[in-house]
């Protein structure tokens, strides 16, 4: 062996390995022996720097170059976007062309991995056209980038074309397929391919394993994701020192719920990384046990020396979901003493747990004071205002956020649109919402149309609302029709949602929301045999509507009721504080129970009886015993984990008045702010 190839041999085994001590003694000795010009020599010096993330030594290797070939640029490519420089590696691809250099199938494929990481779509479709050109589209690894590459930004649809023209597919292929439908939420077409992968004779590797398991844990397919984790035992598969797929186990379980089996998994991982970690904490806190999320939360902090920004993310997101405020100022403090708290995306977090928490004008200051902001700041900003029905501040906050250049996309019109909705801005919403239509770089899916759907109800447009569900081009969903039905629900147009209501039992006949809608719909208008029909139909079914819950923080400590709830130790003292209230309420301004809201058949005292132990007022309840009545003014703030009731609605806007206190409600669709007898959402939520 020459003494060149003994060097190059070298450089690729820094290279592989990640050696850059090793790999500059190389680099010296290359040029004390001549080889400081060698063509071959500087690619794999390229090669090696930009592998071991210095690619400023890669620049300067390749600037120095008498000659260069299209490895000396893909190697400079390589480099940049393995450093998270997806631009500059695009930008190498420009500079190639204008030097003559013709590139081969793995600069194409690098420049599709480029665009993949940047989202841009226009740009891959680009390059996509030159590889058909020049005759590389079908080569394996240029046709599995551009899989990955459509996935990536968002065109799964186009990556299926890609997928299924091809010639000849590897796992590769598969596991970017069954990848981009995980990312997309189509987790039951991931299956279905994970299943057609293994008919047509490939065996799954670690990669195709984690995106069907995470496919299982979005589905909460726990039958299938259990039969592939005993798979991976059968085979013998290493879990407990394969980090990727330990984890996406412990995710699986801990999504499903099944956090004993979770817990059992986390603890066989020798070496426990940040992603694991997440998993866990997340499904202790979504099961709604704080105490062990908080206690694993310590015990990540004290066996890493740097809590990663994607952690104090997770955390900020459990406690802006249960509205824990006082939680998220002590991981506020915490996150200002550590590097990682410096990330956008944590900054981001911190900002939507302040919203989420009722909180708007500490969200607004640390907004302000944000060095840097991106599409995710501002969007955050204006969801939290819709939320609290500031539908003007969130149109301000929108043009302001174009005067600042930044890029929109279809979540940030959402963001929008919504927040048009929950404020009734009708004109606005339409103006906003014709710009997106005649918007070439994006274009309004479901979700869009739902909110002027909403919007259009609101107004009590009920059959405008309707052909325009019917007139789109899209497909309409469960969601938009629900959207619709509850708008007749609110105006009492039983003609419209019984057609919807139909529409909606033929698209999905176990989902209890419709059926619940539907019965009520029929109660109001006082057709008590078709609600009994339909109840009968929910029994018959064993559907059960997902249970009510409403929490208070009193003095720091968060207290859960659920409708009908007794288990508390003050119980006694809630119910009779809520009796006083309700006559007090009754006799100072008129108010009277909404017994349209409760069952029907059952006798007037009972139904008094039934709508005085719903959540809400439980919590309320307790707050005004803690609270102590003497004490005026002041707000309380209760969280809901479903929609407010319309009885309660009412109660609670009653009790601001006579209290002269400031009740927050957060339900699942807004901020209810009642004040003076007032509600901000002006008795339409």
């Amino acid at each position: 062996m020459s003494e060149r190839q003994r060097l190059a041999k070298l450089l690729r085994n820094c290279s592989k390995n990640g050696l850059f001590d090793q790999g500059l003694q190389v680099h010296a000795a290359a040029v004390n022996m001549g080889f400081g010009f060698d063509l071959i020599m500087n690619n794999d010096l390229i090669d090696m720097y930009g592998k071991c993330s210095r690619v400023d030594l890669a620049c300067s290797v390749f600037d120095r170059m008498l000659e260069r070939n299209v490895v000396s640029w893909t190697a400079l490519m390589c480099g940049y976007l393995q450093e998270g420089n997806a631009k500059g590696s695009l930008a190498l691809l420009c500079e190639m062309g204008y030097s003559g250099v013709k590139p081969n199938e793995f600069t194409f494929s690098t420049s599709l991995k480029a665009c993949g990481a940047l989202g841009v779509v226009e740009n891959g479709m680009q390059i996509h056209g030159m590889c058909v050109k020049s005759g590389f589209e079908w080569v394996s690894v240029v046709g599995n980038a551009t899989i990955d590459m459509y996935s990536k930004c968002g065109r799964i649809g186009m990556a299926e074309q890609v997928f299924n023209k091809m010639p000849f597919r590897n796992l590769v292929s598969w596991n970017a397929m069954i990848a981009g439908h995980t990312h997309e939420g189509n987790g039951r077409k991931s299956l279905v391919l994970f299943q057609r992968m293994q008919g047509q004779g490939e065996v799954p590797d670690e990669f195709t394993f984690t995106s069907t398991l995470k496919a299982c844990g979005a589905l909460g397919a726990i039958r299938g994701g259990t039969q592939i984790h005993a798979s991976l035992i059968t085979r013998g598969f290493p879990i407990s020192i394969r980090n990727i797929i330990a984890s996406a186990i412990v995710d699986l379980y801990a999504k499903c719920g099944y956090l004993f089996e979770a817990q059992k998994v986390f603890d066989r991982i020798e070496q426990k990384n940040l992603i694991s970690w997440s998993a866990l904490i997340q499904g202790f806190a979504q099961e709604g046990n704080l105490l062990e999320a908080m206690d694993l939360f310590r015990q990540l902090r004290e066996s890493v020396s740097n809590v990663d920004g994607f952690v104090l993310s997770i955390m900020m997101g459990v406690f802006a979901d249960l509205a824990l405020v006082e939680q998220g100022k002590q991981m506020h403090c915490y996150i200002l003493k550590v590097p990682s708290g410096l990330d956008i995306s944590v900054a981001n977090s911190i900002i939507d747990m302040y919203l989420k928490c009722g909180l708007t004008e500490e969200a607004e200051r640390l907004f302000s004071e944000m060095q840097v902001r991106n599409v995710v700041s501002w969007t955050v900003m204006i969801t939290g205002y819709g939320k609290h029905g500031l539908g003007e501040k969130a149109i301000h906050l929108f043009n302001r956020m174009q005067l600042d250049g930044i890029e929109l996309d279809e979540v940030a019109y959402l963001a929008l649109l919504s927040a048009c909705s929950h404020s009734g801005l009708i004109r606005e919403s339409q103006e906003y919402f014709s710009r997106l239509c005649n918007n070439h770089q994006m274009k309004p899916n479901i979700e869009h149309y739902a909110c002027m759907v909403d919007i259009l109800g609101r107004a009590g447009q009920l059959k405008e609302a309707k052909n325009l569900i019917e007139n789109m081009k899209l497909k309409p969903n469960e969601g938009i029709w629900q959207t619709l039905l509850s708008a007749c629900r609110v105006h009492g147009n039983l003609e419209i949602g019984r057609e919807v209501g139909e529409i909606l039992f033929r698209m999905d006949t176990d989902n209890p929301v419709n059926y619940v809608m539907m019965s009520n719909i029929y109660a109001e208008a006082g057709y008590w045999k078709e609600c009994e029909r339909v109840r009968k139909l929910v029994k018959a079914k064993g559907l059960k509507k997902e249970a009510g819950q409403s929490w208070v923080e009193i003095n720091k400590e968060i207290h859960f009721f659920y409708g009908g709830d007794d288990t508390h130790p003050l119980t006694e003292k809630i119910h009779e504080m809520l009796k006083e209230m309700e006559r007090r309420v009754k006799e100072e301004v008129g108010y009277a129970y909404g017994l349209r809201f409760a069952l029907h058949d059952v006798e007037e005292e009972s139904k008094e009886e039934n709508l005085r132990v719903h959540s809400e007022k439980l919590a309320i309840g307790l707050a005004l015993v803690c609270d102590g009545m003497e004490k005026k003014g002041g707000v309380i703030r209760v969280f809901k984990n479903l929609r407010v009731c319309g009885d309660c609605h009412e109660f609670i806007k009653g009790l601001s008045k006579i209290l002269k206190k400031v009740f927050v409600v957060r339900d699942a669709n807004r901020f209810h702010r009642f004040e003076d007898g007032l509600c901000s959402c002006g008795d339409y939520w």
